[in-house]
C-alpha cells in the first residue's frame, strides 16, 4: 500500500477483506472478545501474542482506521483516542512525567494551551512556550536538561501561523528529543510532517478527517524513526523494564517502529481510558474516503474568500498563508504548496463589537464551537475557545480580540462570499 498515491490510500489503506468478508470496515461494537482457553488470553495480557480482549485497549474497527491514518501520514503505527485533546495529552504524557519539561509553540489551540499550561502543570510537567517565529537563539534558550519533547501545530488554530517544521525538528533532535506535530488543519493531504523531520503526529479526527461533524475523535501516529534507545536515561519508560507488564522493555520487544504506540496503548489507554468508540471510528473512516476530494474544495473556497475579504474596505486585516504578502506565505509555499486548509482568520474594522454584529447577521455560515467540516461556520475565539486566556496570553497565541475564525465548507464559493458581503453591510 505504501506505493499507492494518497487518494488511493484514503479509500483502500488499513483494511483488506478476504474472500466473502465485508467490503466496508465492520463495526465491532463489542466490549469483549471470546477465547477457548485462559492460556490464550494470558498470552495477550503478557504481550506475547496479538489480538483483542477488551475494547478499552484495542478494537478491530479502531485498529483498521488507525492503520489507514498511519499509511496516510507515512508512519509505522497509530492509535485512536476519544478526542483530539486526548491525543495531545497522551502524545506528551507517554514520554514525560512529573519533573519533566516540554517546549511548545505558543500558537496552538486554546484547549491544548490550557491542557499544557494549567492541567499538566498541576501534574508536575512544566511547559515553556515560544513564538513560532522566534529566533534560533530564543528557541535554543527554551530547552532544559529535563526537556522531553517539542510540540507544535502545522497550521495553528486559530492564528493560522505555519510552523517551520524542519527548524523545530532540528532543534529538538539537537537536544535528543522528538518533535510532536498536531497536523489537524493541514491533514496528510496537504502536509506530511514526518517528511520534514517530525517524529510523532497527532490529529483531532473530529475535524477534516471526519468532515461532517458527526463524531469526536483523535489519533496519534508514530514515525517509527526516533531512536529512543540513544537516550535511555531520558526515556526510561520506553527503554527500561515495565514492571506493570512483567518487565517488558518496549524498545526491545517491539522495536522503534512499535514501542511508542504499544506503550501508549497498554499503559495510558489501559489506565486512563479515552478509547474511541467503534461507531465513531466507522464514521471517521467514511470521512477519510473523501478526504482528498474535500480538502481540495475547502482550500479553493478559502483562497477565494481570503482574496475577497482582503480587498473589502470593512476588513482590518486577513490571515491566510495562500495570500501573497501574508507573513506565512513563504512557509506555506514550502510546507503546503498544494493548499493549506479551509480556515481563514480576519478582523472587522470596529473591533469586538463590529465582529459580533457581523457574525450574528450571517445566514449561510453558522456560529459554532467547531471548525473544519463540510458546512461553513465561524467563531470568535476570544469569547469562546480562548476565553480562558488573558490579553497577554491571547497575543502570544496570535489571537486578537477582533479575530474571527472563518471555516469555509464545501458549498459553492459564490454563496459563501455573498453571505459575507451581506453581513458586512450590516456593520
Amino acid at each position: 500500500m505504501s506505493n499507492y498515491k494518497t487518494g488511493t490510500k484514503c479509500v483502500q489503506a488499513g483494511y483488506s477483506p478476504k474472500n466473502g468478508e465485508p467490503r466496508q470496515i465492520p463495526i465491532y461494537q463489542s466490549t469483549t472478545f471470546k477465547y477457548d482457553t485462559s492460556e490464550e488470553m494470558g498470552k495477550l495480557f503478557d504481550l506475547e501474542a496479538s489480538g483483542y480482549f477488551y475494547s478499552r485497549l484495542q478494537n478491530p474497527t479502531n485498529d483498521c482506521v488507525a492503520a489507514r491514518i498511519a499509511e496516510l501520514e507515512g508512519g509505522s503505527a497509530a492509535m485512536l483516542t476519544s478526542s483530539g485533546q486526548a491525543a495531545s495529552f497522551y502524545s506528551v504524557f507517554n514520554i514525560a512525567s512529573c519533573g519533566d519539561h516540554i517546549v511548545s509553540s505558543s500558537a496552538i489551540y486554546g484547549g491544548t494551551y490550557n491542557l499544557f499550561a494549567v492541567t499538566m502543570k498541576r501534574m508536575g510537567i512544566e511547559f515553556t512556550f515560544v513564538a513560532p517565529d522566534c529566533s534560533d537563539e530564543e528557541l535554543e534558550k527554551a530547552f532544559r536538561p529535563n526537556t522531553k519533547a517539542v510540540f507544535g501545530e502545522t497550521i495553528a488554530n486559530p492564528a493560522l501561523d505555519v510552523l517551520d517544521i524542519e527548524r523545530f525538528a532540528n532543534a529538538a533532535h539537537k537536544h535528543g528529543v522528538p518533535l510532536i506535530i498536531d497536523n489537524t488543519f493541514a491533514t496528510p493531504i496537504n502536509c506530511r510532517p514526518f517528511e520534514w523531520g517530525a517524529d510523532i503526529v497527532t490529529h483531532s479526527t473530529t475535524k477534516y478527517m471526519d468532515g461532517h461533524a458527526s463524531g469526536v475523535g483523535g489519533c496519534i501516529v508514530d514515525s517509527g524513526k526516533f531512536d529512543w534507545t540513544k537516550y535511555p536515561d531520558k526515556f526510561p519508560g520506553l527503554c527500561t523494564p515495565d514492571n506493570s507488564y512483567h518487565g517488558v522493555t518496549y524498545t526491545e520487544r517491539f522495536g522503534l517502529e512499535g514501542a511508542y504506540i504499544t506503550k501508549a496503548t497498554v499503559q495510558l489507554m489501559r489506565d486512563l481510558g479515552s478509547i474511541q468508540s467503534p461507531q465513531n471510528a466507522y464514521l471517521i473512516n467514511l470521512g477519510l474516503e473523501s478526504l482528498q476530494l474535500r480538502m481540495k474544495r475547502h482550500c479553493e473556497n478559502a483562497q477565494a474568500v481570503a482574496e475577497y475579504v482582503k480587498a473589502h474596505d470593512k476588513i482590518e486585516w486577513v490571515r491566510y498563508c495562500g495570500l501573497e504578502g501574508d507573513k506565512n506565505y513563504a512557509l506555506g509555499q514550502k510546507y503546503l504548496p498544494n493548499g493549506s486548509c479551509g480556515v481563514i482568520s480576519f478582523g472587522v474594522k470596529g473591533g469586538r463589537k463590529a465582529a459580533e454584529t457581523f457574525m450574528k447577521n450571517l445566514k449561510l455560515a453558522s456560529i459554532e464551537t467547531h471548525v473544519a467540516d463540510s458546512k461553513t461556520c465561524c467563531l470568535h475565539p476570544a469569547s469562546a475557545t480562548h476565553r480562558q486566556m488573558n490579553d497577554d496570553e491571547l497575543r502570544g497565541a496570535g489571537v486578537s480580540p477582533d479575530l474571527i475564525r472563518f471555516s469555509c465548507g464545501i458549498e459553492e464559493k459564490e454563496d459563501i462570499i455573498a453571505d459575507i458581503a451581506q453581513a458586512l453591510q450590516t456593520i
